[in-house]
């Protein structure tokens, strides 16, 4: 069974699928074109309703959608994007193969903004990645009055707060690493509620199968994690057994790389398209 939430981005809106497991496409689900306009598109034109992506802070203070601190593996640029203006990274292209080979050919670097305007439906899962991030988001937000289409999320559990205080209100958030790492640790002893509500004060947790040979997500973390009131979404799912085996367990949604194959899945179970 699905945790429902209090926070409208964590539940489908649409009548009739509220309930329903999230599928996120994860930096547009093409790593061929990873974070760019073109991928997402794909994506959004397959049935996705959430995506998941990155962000980085121009020179200039533009908010960049990019995963990487550097240029290099992606695109036809190098160095770190911080060091470039917006004008600068608009005349790269992103042009990395699935092997890591450099291809003809490419799709520009998109802005954030850009992205926020283009779907009115679709909902946006944002890792932000670093500290100048957080007052160009909140301000993003407030101006196009989009705070329920976005969740915030960060391995760092301070730079979440920074966002939550410069938003000046409540927006659905995942936990960073120090707090999946507390619901980890309390999740088997019975202690998911305090971490996640008194200590934390998230919304979901998004972690992968397993770190390294431990297992995270199990029947037990999911199962405490709902009692605390929290979804479980499960980062980067790729195999459509394994898709199957976690939405059987009763996570609430699954991010994947391959845009296909989940939505083949969730078509399956009668949960798509999602916007």
């Amino acid at each position: 069974m699905i945790r429902r939430s209090h926070q409208p981005y964590l539940t489908q809106s649409v009548p009739g699928r509220q309930g329903w497991p999230l599928a996120f496409a994860h930096r547009g689900a093409d790593t061929t074109r990873e974070n760019t306009l073109a991928a997402f598109r794909a994506a959004v034109e397959r049935g996705y309703g959430y995506l998941e992506l990155d962000v980085r802070t121009s020179a200039d203070g533009e908010l960049v959608v990019f995963h990487d601190e550097t240029l290099d593996r992606t695109t036809t640029g190098t160095g770190p994007l911080s060091d470039r203006t917006w004008a600068e990274l608009s005349e790269l292209l992103v042009v990395q193969d699935e092997d890591g080979s450099r291809v003809g050919g490419g799709e520009p670097l998109l802005r954030f903004e850009d992205l926020l305007t283009a779907w009115p439906d679709v909902h946006l899962n944002v890792d932000l990645k670093d500290d100048a991030a957080v007052p160009v988001i909140a301000e993003l937000l407030a101006r196009h009055g989009a705070w329920d289409r976005v969740l915030v999320a960060s391995f760092h559990d301070s730079r979440r707060r920074h966002f939550t205080r410069a938003a000046g209100r409540r927006v659905a958030m995942s936990g960073g690493a120090a707090a999946i790492a507390a619901m980890v640790l309390a999740a088997p002893v019975g202690l998911a509620h305090w971490v996640g509500r008194r200590l934390a004060h998230i919304d979901c947790v998004q972690v992968p199968v397993r770190q390294g040979p431990i297992p995270i997500v199990t029947p037990r973390f999911v199962a405490r994690c709902h009692e605390a009131g929290l979804q479980v979404h499960v980062w980067v799912v790729d195999e459509p057994a394994e898709m199957e085996r976690l939405l059987e367990m009763g996570v609430d949604g699954l991010m994947t790389d391959d845009v296909d194959a989940l939505a083949r899945v969730m078509e399956s179970r009668g949960f798509w398209p999602q916007h």
